[in-house]
């Protein structure tokens, strides 16, 4: 199985995986499922650490890196389709990052584990984390 995983539920994984419900939790520990990380989610690291809003043991150009290694997540790129499909969502979600993984799993055909009960008004297939 393959899953994208949102930015907050990453973080999650590597700092509080108790915050994570045992189905989710089973299913990002089970070597047989391909975790990806967007791009996307990289960017709103980088994005709230320059803010201040998260901190990292170290600049986010090589924590994020090493943290996905450590996780074992898979790199998701945004390309222009991507970008492009957000035009088409309807507007249940203002929040650009969101957005951009919901129009990555639409046309990834990917599950999109998340704890965010808005993203459950788009088309798109969603674990609960």
């Amino acid at each position: 199985m393959r899953l994208l995983v949102d930015t907050q539920v990453w973080l999650w994984m590597l700092a509080t995986p108790d915050r994570l419900t045992p189905e989710a939790r089973a299913l990002v520990e089970n070597g047989a499922t391909e975790v990806l990380l967007s791009a996307a989610s990289a960017w709103e690291i980088a994005i709230k650490v320059g803010l201040g809003k998260l901190a990292l043991p170290g600049p986010p150009e090589d924590t994020v890196p090493a943290l996905m290694v450590r996780s074992a997540v898979t790199p998701l790129s945004v390309t222009h389709r991507h970008a492009l499909r957000v035009a088409a969502l309807p507007p249940h979600h203002r929040d650009p990052f969101d957005r951009l993984l919901v129009a990555q799993a639409q046309i990834e055909d990917l599950p999109l584990l998340t704890a965010d009960p808005q993203l459950r008004a788009y088309d798109v297939k969603i674990v609960p984390a």
